[in-house]
């Protein structure tokens, strides 16, 4: 058995409160479920000021230290390099691309996705000119490459993710595992506390039902301009319906109201809940008529997981690695087709027999995606990076 090692962590992103979205979501689970499992070796985490008061430390094997240094920065260059190499680590995991160009110390990578490189330029796919988003692009992909050529070992979160990292980036396939985020299929202790019980009734009396639910971003490829003009048809036929989007305020929500706006969708069938806690999420999954993920590409996907979990059948676009994380749990359709998504929801909406059906697989597709074996994975690839 090998001495105890001592890990870093780049925690700058860990969880809701800086931002971090879907890499934040991640650090934090597998900073959580690889204090449960590992016993022998050392941690230190680097996180911002700003969640440093979220990340609990078990013992004295785990320690935080202030690295307030944004993503995507100068000083994430020069301060954070200074920083983990002051630690005399043994291994050091990013759990984003973003690597320092000057870190010494030998490093494992989580790329989540490629959605940067696929991402062409128009004025609808950015708040940036042209030039910026070109300049922005190559630095991504400098970033990238810088990563995905040092890194002792590569994690990525599905197949779809694993062969695009080895075809655009000429990576070999033994550099690389796939490592399914995780995903906890029982109910969270907090959503049976009167608080929980209060916001979650607070947030459903705003809405009118039946509705159907989004979770996003807001950013382009999540293609939620296709989900509303789909829905502007869907009222023809369901006019009692409502379409509500959840996500944090952004340039993009803002383009999407007025697009909203602009096809007549009335003010009392649409809701942008703007951001949530992970109470009132639930309560919206659980209360849902159908989840749509209409998205053009996603590194994982969590969101439609959270509606099976609760009861919600799943409405999914036939794109990226959606279909490899929903499998048969899902009805599909093609998310540049409005037909074909009207046509799914439409499904969902009058067919009982078909929401049963897809609801009884959810539970054996949920059952893959655990966190304890997604920290055991990843421990393990922590080991073999470093003998």
């Amino acid at each position: 058995m090998h001495n105890p090692l001592h890990i870093g962590i780049d925690a700058r992103m860990y969880g809701p409160r800086v931002g971090g979205g879907g890499p934040g979501r991640y650090v934090e689970q597998l900073v959580l479920h690889l204090q449960k499992i590992d016993d022998r070796n050392r941690y230190t985490l680097f996180c911002k000021r700003e969640n440093f008061g979220d990340i609990p430390l078990p013992n004295k094997r785990w320690t935080k230290v202030v690295t307030d240094v944004h993503w995507y920065t100068l000083a994430e260059q020069t301060v954070m390099p200074r920083a983990i190499d002051k630690q005399k680590l043994d291994l050091v995991h990013f759990p984003h691309f973003n690597v320092p160009l000057r870190v010494r110390t030998p490093f494992v990578v989580t790329i989540h996705d490629l959605i940067m490189l696929e991402q062409p330029w128009s004025a609808r796919a950015t708040t940036r000119s042209r030039i910026v988003f070109e300049l922005k692009r190559l630095g991504f992909a400098k970033t990238l490459r810088h990563a995905v050529q040092n890194a002792r070992h590569i994690i990525t979160v599905s197949n779809h993710a694993k062969n695009q990292i080895i075809h655009r980036l000429n990576t070999s396939q033994n550099d690389i595992s796939v490592v399914y985020n995780g995903f906890d299929i029982a109910v969270p202790k907090s959503a049976n506390t009167k608080q929980t019980s209060n916001r979650g009734s607070s947030i459903l009396s705003r809405i009118q039902t039946p509705y159907i639910f989004n979770v996003s971003n807001s950013y382009p490829h999540k293609n939620i301009e296709t989900l509303l003009h789909t829905f502007s048809f869907l009222l023809a036929d369901h006019p009692n319906t409502t379409l509500v989007l959840a996500g944090p305020s952004n340039e993009f929500q803002d383009r999407l109201k007025e697009e909203a706006r602009e096809i007549a969708i009335p003010d009392d069938r649409i809701l942008f809940t703007g951001f949530l806690r992970d109470d009132e999420l639930t309560a919206l999954y659980k209360n849902a008529a159908l989840y749509v993920i209409p998205s053009k590409v996603e590194g994982f996907g969590i969101p439609p997981l959270e509606a099976l979990k609760n009861g919600t059948p799943v409405a999914a676009s036939r794109a990226s690695c959606i279909p490899e994380i929903l499998g048969d749990a899902a009805i599909y359709f093609n998310p540049d087709d409005i037909e074909s998504m009207l046509e799914a929801m439409e499904r969902l909406l009058t067919d009982r027999s078909l929401k049963t059906a897809l609801l009884s697989k959810s539970h054996a597709v949920l059952a893959r995606y655990r966190w304890d074996d997604a920290a055991s994975q990843t421990l393990r690839i922590y080991e073999r990076s470093v003998s």
